[in-house]
């Protein structure tokens, strides 16, 4: 039987960067990359963060459920913190 599935090591980014504990900012997401090829709940994912299509981006405030959420997909986003 072929083996369906193969590990790429080189794939996917080698390591994302520490987010701090959740504050009373706002962030800005922009994603990145594209939802296709990914799993129903990915997409549902960006789609409840406000983000509908490639390379759209939205700002919002910060909390730990925000927070959770983006670790979900944190390989399809860049999140930088606001300046206000």
């Amino acid at each position: 039987m072929p083996r369906t599935f193969v590990w790429h090591p080189s794939k996917g980014p080698a390591k994302t960067p520490k987010l701090e504990a959740p504050g009373t900012g706002k962030l800005h997401i922009k994603q990145v990359r594209s939802a296709i090829g990914h799993s129903w709940r990915m997409r549902r994912t960006l789609e409840a963060l406000g983000l509908r299509h490639h390379q759209a981006s939205v700002v919002q405030q910060d909390s730990a459920s925000l927070r959770g959420q983006l670790k979900q997909v944190r390989h399809l986003v860049l999140v930088t913190a606001v300046e206000e």
